[in-house]
């Protein structure tokens, strides 16, 4: 059983987590294309967001899902040969991507080390691809994107490191800090490899739906800190937000310094919306 004090929903354990997760995007997905006919995703790295697409390509309910009707971005990506296991694409590929039938032409990886003389190329030729993607997309009326630079993101899936990090954009860094782009490149990135590719937080606010996944007692200073009120630029998950609904879906140990008011299902401190 999972519990949502205040819209944050605790898992009992990573297993229940990734498996709870997998059937509200399967879910999600079933929604919107019931509504529109196309679905975007933007999806995450880690153990933990991998594992859920491990789930979504094992569960019973996956086949509700029209996959060749499902457009594919990612959140941010290392800076690596297009064929690296350290990639988050070749990972979901792995996870998810090679096991549905989906579109290729919907698959949307970040340029690569093979495909880009720097980061600095990769970052521009990544936001040149959600521009077209953007400026070719057909949306019935009520479903526009809100960025003419971006496609519209019906979901977008976000990790959370020890550090309060999401994507690839790390406390105190330039990152966290650019304002007027889409899509950053970053130098040195405090853990390997230092080069990557990352949505600005400007970017990933433009989603529908945020959820952000979280696992491990190592994380759960992260969660407190960023559903406590912290600033972005010191705490970057705690900047993280979709139009109409945020998700923070963790497990019991990343949430065993939530704050107080989160827990009390009597207090009114704004939590995240589920």
């Amino acid at each position: 059983m999972s519990y949502s004090p205040n819209g944050v929903s605790i898992h009992p354990s990573v297993e229940a987590l990734t498996t709870a997760t997998a059937a509200r995007l399967i879910t999600k997905l079933v929604d919107v294309q019931s509504r529109r006919g196309v679905a975007t995703v933007v999806l995450t790295g880690g153990t933990v967001g991998i594992a859920v697409l491990d789930a979504v390509a094992t569960a019973p309910a996956r086949v509700a899902v029209d996959w060749s009707k499902v457009n594919f971005w990612w959140g941010d990506e290392r800076f690596l040969a297009a064929g690296s296991p350290d990639r988050n694409a070749v990972q979901a590929r792995q996870a998810l991507l090679s096991r549905l039938p989906v579109d290729p032409a919907r698959v949307h990886p970040v340029p690569s080390s093979d495909d880009a003389a720097s980061v600095e190329e990769a970052a521009a030729g990544y936001a040149l691809a959600l521009a077209t993607a953007a400026a070719e997309e057909k949306l019935p009326p009520g479903f526009e994107s809100r960025d003419s630079r971006l496609p519209r993101f019906d979901l977008l899936l976000l990790g959370v490191g020890p550090d309060a990090h999401i994507a690839s954009l790390f406390p105190e860094m330039a990152g966290i800090r650019t304002t007027g782009k889409t899509v950053v490149s970053v130098l040195n990135a405090p853990k390997p490899p230092p080069e990557r590719v990352s949505l600005t937080l400007e970017a990933i606010n433009t989603a529908e739906e945020v959820w952000l996944t979280v696992a491990g007692e190592d994380k759960a200073g992260a969660v407190g800190l960023a559903l406590a009120g912290a600033g972005p630029v010191q705490v970057p998950a705690a900047g993280a937000h979709g139009r109409t609904k945020t998700r923070w879906l963790v497990d019991q140990a990343a949430a065993s310094q939530l704050p107080e008011r989160l827990l009390d299902p009597e207090g009114t401190g704004a939590g995240a919306e589920d």
